[in-house]
């Protein structure tokens, strides 16, 4: 029996472990795969290839952003007014209504005040969506905000240069002069 147990090792030594052999196949593979000499050729074309595909990705990406902002632009602009429109919409159903009651009444003191009323309400509405009077009453003149349409002859060396009278009133939209007020200008 001793016999047959060294002949045992002995077998167990010559046939090698499965696990060392399949790290032995690995590690030839990768020294093989190390010492094979890499085309340059080929390597250039691999990565000209992920280059194209990159390409392609981003070109349409870009392209949905295009036509991503040019919808949003083209909806800004046909539905921009909306705000302003909400805004005036109870102006116009006060007018409205103004203008019924007008019928009813005779008194001139009622619609002036009926209209001073809408008037007020319609400048309240204004300046919440950002626009404001043009002030004109005693400044100095202002080629950025003013239009002389006459000047004034003979007012004083005090009213030179001042606004006289304004003939229509002007308007900015966010500190931005979107009429400019006609003034009489003192000479």
């Amino acid at each position: 029996m001793e016999e047959e147990k060294i002949n045992i090792e002995e077998d167990e030594k010559q046939i090698p472990d499965a696990s060392e052999e399949k790290e032995n196949t690995e590690e030839n593979t990768s020294t093989e795969v190390e010492n094979e000499p890499i085309d340059p050729l080929e390597a250039a074309k691999a990565e000209i290839e992920a280059l194209k595909t990159q390409m392609l990705y981003k070109t349409a990406e870009f392209d949905n952003y295009r036509k991503r902002t040019l919808k949003e632009k083209a909806e800004l602009i046909l539905n921009g007014g909306e705000k302003a429109v909400s805004a005036i919409l109870p102006i116009i159903d006060d007018m409205e209504r103004a203008i019924e009651n007008g019928a009813k009444t005779e008194d001139p003191a009622v619609l002036r005040e009926g209209m001073e009323l809408i008037y007020h309400k319609m400048m309240k509405a204004l300046e919440g969506l950002g626009v404001k009077k043009i002030e004109t009453d005693g400044v100095d003149f202002n080629t950025d905000m003013h239009e002389a349409v006459a000047m004034v002859p003979g007012m004083g060396d005090d009213k030179k240069g001042k606004v006289i009278d304004c003939l229509q009133a002007g308007y900015q939209l966010n500190e931005k002069v979107i009429r400019h007020a006609k003034v009489a200008v003192g000479q």
